[in-house]
């Protein structure tokens, strides 16, 4: 008897620590992340029959879909602009472009929201979907979007060299190597002083190497558009005195233009460092002043048939001096340097939030997300072209070639519309 009372005791026992667990399992709330960027969802997500449900409004907005609700129908469409994906409540007859489509479960209203069968709406528009049960996690994975890949291209070593990490061989062979994902190369060569006058080797260790015209022999090849970069910090005060005169800004917005109308497609202005410990009218003063100087070197470069890309720090950096508004206005790109905030991978909260704060002032069709290669991994590298393609941005831009393993140009290559019509050998 007494045996079995202990036996008793210990089976209730297990069955009280067991219950606890299971309970915890089965109230573990489901995660979705859509290119490896986590979803808020102010409903949690339920599986019904055996399928995931989801907020809708939150969903599409992850995809980068528009949306509507009509609400004496109670329906929801969906479009990415090509494709039209309606749901209507408690029906399980979805409408991809017109044709029917049958669910396994019907959209419901839950908590004052409209959830909906999850892999159906994102393999309506070619993601891929994939279900972690143990974690309750689900990962969505958009398809290639065409988009503007930057790379820049400054100098390395032999481990990590541009040109070998571009084109796939060592220089000065060449081959078509990653020419299908990158289209721009920003050539890190020139540097600027206080009077105006264009440098080939700075202080900061910009310089224009030896075969320099191989490059661009090389890219024009395989088709890449080469813009010269010319690359100035304000730690010495360089960029304040050159802003502070007008005679300075002058030389340097013609000897700018000069060199990039032989060689160059366009340009690529990447004056770092303005308005770090400025507030105020002084900060308003350096602001207007770079104004002035991106304006004029604006109109004299699209006077010479050359496009203008400005590189900036993000909107929510240490770095105030950039009217994004103004300088918006002026430039046919600007590259937000989302990066630098402390800790790798780069926060994607604050990355978001940069993209967002430029987007208030600069149409998305003139922003690329830049991308620091060293503090990423392949995948938060996924995170950062996601954000590109939920803000319907014009692309990315890579700091910098040289850098990027072969995991790395793979998740470039899925995330990405390859480009077509690329040679295989120049």
């Amino acid at each position: 008897m007494k045996k079995a009372l202990l036996c008793l005791a210990a089976a209730l026992l297990i069955i009280g620590c067991a219950a606890p667990a299971a309970m915890a399992q089965e109230e573990k709330a489901i995660q979705v992340f859509v290119d490896n960027i986590p979803v808020a969802f102010d409903v949690k997500p339920v599986i019904q029959d055996g399928r995931t449900l989801v907020p809708f409004r939150a969903i599409a907005e992850a995809l980068g879909v528009q949306v509507e609700w009509d609400d004496a129908s109670k329906t929801v469409t969906a479009t990415d602009g090509e494709k039209v994906v309606a749901l209507q409540i408690g029906s399980k007859t979805a409408y991809l472009s017109g044709t029917p489509v049958a669910l396994d479960v019907a959209p419901v209203i839950s908590g004052g929201r409209t959830i909906i069968p999850l892999r159906f709406f994102s393999e309506a528009f070619d993601c891929a979907v994939e279900w972690d049960g143990d974690n309750r996690v689900v990962s969505v994975t958009s398809p290639p979007r065409e988009m503007t890949v930057i790379g820049f291209y400054a100098l390395g070593d032999s481990k990590t060299s541009s040109w070998t990490n571009l084109f796939g061989v060592p220089y000065p062979e060449t081959a078509a190597g990653n020419t299908d994902i990158v289209g721009e190369v920003a050539l890190g060569w020139y540097s600027i002083d206080r009077d105006g006058n264009l440098l080939t080797k700075s202080r900061t260790g910009w310089l224009r190497p030896d075969g320099w015209q191989d490059v661009l022999k090389a890219a024009g090849a395989y088709g890449l558009t080469a813009e010269m970069v010319v690359h100035v910090t304000d730690g010495d005060g360089t960029i304040t005195a050159l802003l502070g005169s007008d005679a300075a800004m002058a030389a340097a917005a013609a000897n700018i233009v000069k060199e990039a109308a032989q060689y160059y497609q366009g340009i690529n202005l990447d004056f770092e460092g303005l308005g770090l410990r400025e507030e105020g009218e002084q900060l308003l003063a350096t602001q207007s002043a770079f104004n002035r100087f991106v304006r004029l070197l604006s109109e004299q470069a699209h006077a010479a048939g050359l496009s203008l890309t400005l590189t900036l720090h993000a909107p929510n950096s240490a770095y105030k001096g950039y009217d994004y508004q103004a300088l918006g206005e002026c430039a046919d790109t600007i590259i937000i340097m989302a990066y630098d905030y402390g800790t790798k991978p780069e926060p994607i909260a604050l990355v978001a939030q940069a993209v967002e704060q430029a987007l208030e002032c600069v149409p998305g069709e003139k922003l690329a997300l830049g991308i620091s290669v060293p503090n990423e991994t392949p995948e938060s590298l996924l995170s950062k072209v996601g954000l590109a393609k939920r803000y319907h941005l014009k692309g990315v831009a890579l700091w910098r070639l040289g850098l990027l393993t072969d995991d790395m140009w793979d998740t470039l290559r899925a995330a990405v519309a390859v480009r077509d019509g690329i040679p295989q050998s120049a």
